[in-house]
């Protein structure tokens, strides 16, 4: 309620400021970019809520987490405020233009980060720019005109971050590494035991894998980030980043924040859709091609049951799906089920031998292969069942940030 009061009185003088693209696919961080410019920003700016957006993660120059983030400040001096932030700009996020890995143990393209800070205080953009991002390609001529921008291509992912409505919202706590472990190759230290008291925590979700019990909090690689806790609670993500802090087994960090985000959101999702199955292509390692009579779907081998039920179809199966649509156009499901199913034709078998019979031909009955006998009867139909009716998706260690876990439906 104070804060409210505080955010009337102000009025105008309350506004986001979005940044994003700190970071490359070899470090760097734009959650621990914003952690920085937070504690350098002057005594008299009130920090409200900081946010972590999750984007369309086919866009060619994203970056590794494909994340964006934005702060809400309140400020008596707007123009002093914006003053202070043009200067850190220059002292601090402009350096990191051009930042790129030096390795080539990347599976994507790699792109130059190209900073973008962006500041909103008269009005916000719209939730539409927000839900683009999340499910397509967007250009930076597409950005709405903000009062104070910095910078090249993320200035799209900060406005995303700023128009995004909080239709329904998650929380994560990142903690950071301290700056001498940070840019090394070193398994992050986190306590075992703490991280599964987290893991069977109310409202935690996300935070090991439970087909192995291995971590999902702790990234790889050289990036400042030590863990992300996310939560369905304010309350119960802070809690579980302050117990695993506190403990010996965890090694020491460079602070903590809660970021309200969209991630297990569904936001990069439209409406289910459905389709009837034309034929299906099982590539190497099982992922699978669906061609359907509207749509062409994919499922990956990593997709697990969604995988395994994707290569039990069979052409005339209807089936309702989910994704995201791909530069060519096909989808690459999060979710599957099968609404129906065609029945199996076999060949009857002769009562004679108890062998299949065969063809004759066109037109022709069908004879057994042994004893010659012929039969009008060409087909016998068997019903399919299907494995199961419920909707699948992928196990959690190869789902997207964004997708709903579907229990919570």
């Amino acid at each position: 309620m104070i804060k409210a009061m505080i955010l009337i009185r102000l009025g105008e003088n309350m506004g986001w400021l979005g940044l994003d693209d700190t970071d490359h696919l070899g470090g760097g961080c734009t959650t621990k970019t914003l952690d920085i410019l937070i504690k350098g920003l002057p005594k008299n700016i009130e920090v409200g809520e900081l946010r972590l957006v999750r984007l369309w993660p086919f866009a060619k120059q994203r970056t590794r987490g494909n994340a964006s983030v934005a702060v809400e400040l309140i400020c008596t001096d707007e123009k002093k405020l914006l003053n202070h932030l043009d200067t850190w700009w220059k002292d601090n996020i402009l350096p990191l233009a051009g930042e790129i890995s030096s390795s080539e143990n990347y599976d994507r393209q790699q792109f130059p980060a190209d900073p973008g800070m962006i500041w909103f205080s008269r009005s916000l953009p719209s939730a539409e720019f927000y839900y683009n991002t999340a499910r397509k390609e967007v250009n930076i001529e597409d950005i709405p005109l903000a009062e104070k921008s910095w910078g090249g291509q993320g200035k799209i992912g900060a406005t995303a971050a700023i128009a995004w409505d909080k239709k329904m919202v998650t929380y994560e706590a990142i903690g950071w590494r301290t700056e001498t472990n940070t840019g090394i190759e070193k398994a992050r230290e986190i306590d075992v035991q703490r991280l599964q008291d987290i893991d069977e925590m109310e409202y935690t979700f996300m935070s090991r894998d439970p087909r192995t019990g291995n971590s999902m909090i702790a990234p790889r690689g050289p990036c400042p980030v030590l863990f992300g806790i996310r939560a369905r609670k304010y309350q119960v993500a802070k809690n579980a980043a302050q117990y695993l802090l506190d403990s010996r087994n965890t090694e020491d960090n460079s602070g903590m924040r809660i970021f309200t985000t969209n991630q297990a959101s569904d936001d990069h999702l439209e409406e289910n859709l459905s389709d009837i199955v034309k034929d299906t292509d099982i590539l190497s390692r099982g992922t699978v091609v669906i061609n359907c009579q509207e749509h062409k779907l994919l499922a990956f081998s990593e997709s697990g049951d969604i995988k395994k039920l994707a290569q039990w179809l069979e052409s005339g199966d209807r089936i309702s799906f989910n994704g995201l649509i791909n530069h060519d156009g096909a989808i690459h499901l999060e979710r599957l089920r099968i609404d129906s199913t065609v029945n199996k034709k076999v060949r009857p078998l002769c009562q004679k031998c108890n062998v299949k019979m065969k063809s004759m031909g066109q037109n022709q009955p069908v004879r057994c292969p042994k004893c010659r006998d012929k039969s009008e009867l060409k087909w016998n139909e068997i019903t399919r069942e299907a494995p199961t009716t419920n909707w699948v998706q992928a196990p959690l260690n190869s789902r997207r940030h964004l997708t709903k876990p579907l229990e919570w439906n």
